[in-house]
């Protein structure tokens, strides 16, 4: 009788944390920027910096930017050139849910100042449900 009120409690409390589980992982819905390379044997890809989505400040948040999906507007920084001066461009990106973008600078030399960006790649994120059409 004691056994079987043990099992009970056992299975009911594994049942809660797979539900708690599952809630967590429901709710997330973001896609992610990160301006790291991907290929890292292409010689011309620099990192930067995504500084602003949409005019508003974008924290890093373990080295990714979260963003809804939709257009944003992206303002990011490049490396410095060899003038040491940092460049920033503006850029649209039509973001797609649940997906982790890779962004780079693109420039012809390393003394450049100026850049293009590139998505160097794109991969979906796990755990990631898309949020309801609106």
């Amino acid at each position: 009788m004691i056994v079987l009120a043990q099992i009970r409690k056992l299975v009911a409390a594994t049942l809660g944390c797979a539900a708690l589980l599952g809630g967590c992982a429901s709710g997330y819905h973001y896609s992610e920027l990160v301006g790291t390379r991907y290929d890292r044997t292409t010689l011309d890809s620099y990192p930067l910096i995504v500084s602003k989505v949409d005019g508003k400040s974008a924290p890093l948040q373990a080295g990714k930017v979260l963003v809804d999906p939709g257009l944003r507007r992206l303002v990011l920084q490049g490396p410095p050139g060899g003038s040491g001066r940092v460049e920033e461009l503006t850029a649209d990106l039509d973001v797609k849910p649940c997906t982790r973008y890779y962004l780079v600078a693109v420039k012809s030399n390393r003394l450049e100042s100026s850049f293009d960006v590139k998505i160097d790649h794109e991969e979906p994120v796990g755990g990631c449900t898309p949020p309801p059409a609106k």
